[in-house]
């Protein structure tokens, strides 16, 4: 299939695009590249590109695709917090129009990353996909409108799939370290110390970033009868921890280091537990292979390598908000997140 990937080159893009590329598939990329400066380790797949934000996306950039997968977003609370309309603007305006533009031009299929954050604040009972939403944040709800507009496009001719996927976690060329899994272990490798922002009790599902891609692959070969105007909790029910878990699973994974809750940690009103077991069903292609142990090794052993610290993932390189308020501060993109000449 011929696949347009938004936001190619982000922390999932960065692995997607290699990993659909083995699958067989011919990949063209889409984003406005704001993380340029925030490698980590290996270097990005080549594939043709259009450097471009989403909201500019123009019908000619559609054509002659079997799919979409859309990526590019403000990518967790922190950045949406920064301006909420902006985060409106981009994940949930920008979504239908790229995805009006896709039927427009005879797509397919138009697979959305959507989260889990959707959910918000649900307590410990376990959710499917016909939970109410409770986002909490203005990122869940850009979510939240953008799957109530997407919805309504199905047509005989034009699917869309909504995947939301639990809390990311794992190494790739683009890391993050402002997600649960990968910030732990990066503090822990750091300090020595697992550093907790909560008081550890709230719930979250976690996935890891290749069982992602492998969702994603999932869905665009399976029957369109699976998948067509389907939403999926990406995940697997075992991987649903309270965050003080994870934790443990960090300290037992890193020698020597302990515990401590960061000053002022208190609850947290994400919590949420999800059932996952629909996507097993449907898309009996989808097999996840990770744990958090087996991610929390994967981190300990490759921040280790790169002797990670807390500049990195505290500054701008590995943690989203630090970098966008590094291009504003900079002058290199304006307000609205565009980018300056």
């Amino acid at each position: 299939m011929r696949v347009l990937v938004t936001g190619h080159t982000g922390f999932i893009g960065s692995l997607m695009v290699p990993f659909l590329r083995a699958e067989g598939h011919d990949i063209v990329g889409m984003d406005t590249d704001y993380y340029r400066d925030c490698g980590f380790v290996g270097s990005l797949a080549e594939v043709p590109s259009i450097q471009r934000d989403i909201r500019d996306a123009k019908p000619s950039d559609l054509e002659g695709f079997d799919a979409v997968i859309h990526l590019a977003a403000l990518s967790n609370d922190p950045l949406g917090n920064l301006d909420p309309e902006l985060t409106y603007d981009i994940n949930h305006r920008a979504t239908v129009h790229l995805a009006k533009l896709a039927r427009q031009a005879g797509v397919s299929r138009f697979l959305f990353s959507s989260s889990c954050s959707n959910y918000g604040a649900s307590g410990d009972g376990l959710l499917d996909e016909n939970a109410p939403f409770n986002p909490v944040t203005p990122y869940g709800v850009s979510k939240v409108r953008a799957e109530q507009d997407l919805l309504p496009l199905a047509t005989d001719q034009f699917s869309p799939v909504l995947l939301r996927s639990a809390t990311a976690y794992g190494v790739s060329p683009r890391v993050r370290c402002d997600i649960v899994l990968n910030n732990l272990t990066a503090w822990a490798v750091a300090t020595g110390k697992v550093r907790i922002k909560s008081d550890g009790t709230p719930w979250r599902p976690i996935v890891h970033v290749e069982d992602i891609c492998r969702a994603f692959a999932a869905a665009l070969t399976a029957p369109r009868e699976a998948i067509h105007r389907q939403a999926f909790n990406v995940g697997q029910r075992e991987e649903n921890y309270r965050i003080r878990e994870l934790a443990e699973i960090v300290r037992d994974t890193v020698p020597g280091c302990t515990i401590e809750f960061a000053s002022g940690a208190g609850p947290d009103a994400r919590n949420y537990r999800v059932d996952c077991s629909k996507i097993a069903r449907a898309l009996p292609g989808f097999v996840p292979r990770w744990t958090a142990r087996d991610g929390a090794r994967e981190l300990y052993q490759a921040f280790g390598q790169a002797g990670i610290t807390v500049q990195d993932f505290e500054g701008f390189r590995f943690r989203r908000i630090g970098q966008i308020e590094k291009l504003l501060a900079e002058g290199r993109v304006d307000r609205q997140l565009r980018w300056n000449a």
